[in-house]
């Protein structure tokens, strides 16, 4: 029952495939610019070969996209999530240099190569280089890019506050007007909170949330969930129909945070007085009202009664004695292979402020 991790890294990847092509059309953008500004200056370019800029342009954006999008999917990104602002960026900005030059050396050397008419490897191909490397445009290219780096950290960072996708259909205006939307929800509740609360205190039980919350994400996104808000120390979790359907992510989902707080049960021991966490979740589909809400902060909210369905749901997981419940509804939307999830009938059950009985069931 261990799903791959692969939707991790097809985003990692998506997100390193979007920056090369956004950069690269900078790296194109920057160099019709200046083309121009040479062309309203009257200034004599007939020995110009512009093509061979352009290519040069090309292969800089692309190359740029390619080793300064992995630094920033990969590292810097995540320096600015878990380190000190401080050490983020002096770290952030001696790796960039790095891969400034080792993306600039190479272009430098295709241009000077192809408009001195030498190869490569000449000496003076490389001294030319060497010498247009240090001059005052090139310390102007290397603020560009830093600038453009630093924006697109910044999309990235907000990108995460608002959730995968959330940010994207703000600019759009996907919700600017309120539209019915099909979609799985999952409550996700920690066990005993009140007691662990009580035994570690407020500053220790913060930071004993913040770690599972930080355990937990990664699981959440390799499902491909979106995670709708934090509740204290409860997590609601959503998909669309078509990405928690598939593959069952909304309910790997769940064994995944699991295990994933496993594989930290020394740590918690250890940190929080033997204290390992553990969730509880529930599970149900419908029909939502999704749209923009609010003034000065704006949100998308999702209004339904299929909230306050999941969350009674998941109350029945201590009455009950199990760690995970779903609805019949979900469960039939799902059709698990026999060789996966086995799901276990739990019986009709009566919801609190709901008049119909629920099926439930267990794993």
């Amino acid at each position: 029952m261990r799903l791959p991790l692969t939707n991790t890294f097809k985003s990692q990847l998506s997100k390193i495939l979007w920056i090369t092509i956004s950069w690269t059309f900078v790296s194109i953008f920057h160099f019709f610019t200046i083309y121009a500004s040479l062309i309203d200056l009257g200034r004599d370019i007939s020995d110009m070969e512009p093509w061979l800029y352009f290519y040069g342009s090309l292969f800089t954006g692309i190359l740029a996209g390619i080793l300064g999008g992995s630094g920033v999917v990969f590292y810097w990104e995540k320096w600015l999530r878990t380190k000190n602002y401080g050490w983020s960026l002096w770290s952030i900005l001696w790796t960039y240099t790095v891969i400034y030059f080792i993306v600039g050396i190479p272009a430098g050397i295709f241009v000077t190569s192809g408009e001195l008419g030498l190869p490569f490897y000449h000496r003076d191909t490389l001294q030319s280089v060497w010498s247009d490397m240090i001059t005052v445009g090139s310390l102007h290219s290397y603020f560009l890019w830093l600038f453009i780096v630093i924006a697109t950290l910044i999309v990235l960072l907000v990108n995460d506050k608002y959730g995968p996708g959330v940010f994207r259909d703000f600019l759009l205006g996907k919700y600017f007007h309120p539209k019915r939307e099909e979609r799985i929800f999952m409550f996700l509740d920690l066990r005993s909170s009140t007691t662990i609360a009580e035994k570690l205190g407020e500053k220790r039980y913060f930071n004993f949330l913040r770690d599972i919350f930080e355990r937990a994400t990664p699981s959440i996104l390799d499902a491909k969930g979106e995670i709708y808000q934090y509740v204290g120390d409860e997590i609601v979790i959503s998909w669309p129909m078509p990405a928690g359907v598939a593959n069952a992510n909304c309910l790997h989902c769940f064994f995944k945070i699991q295990e994933a707080l496993l594989l930290k049960t020394d740590y918690f021991k250890e940190t929080y007085d033997g204290i390992v966490p553990e969730f509880k979740a529930g599970l149900h589909y419908g029909h939502v009202m999704a749209g923009e809400i609010g003034v000065v902060k704006r949100d998308i909210a999702f209004s339904g009664d299929v909230l306050n369905t999941t969350a009674r749901i998941q109350e029945k997981c201590n009455e009950l004695g199990v760690n995970i419940l779903l609805s019949d509804y979900l469960l039939d939307k799902l059709k698990l292979p026999s060789n996966t999830f086995a799901p276990k009938r739990m019986g009709d059950m009566e919801l609190r402020g709901k008049r119909q009985k629920v099926m439930l069931f267990t794993l």
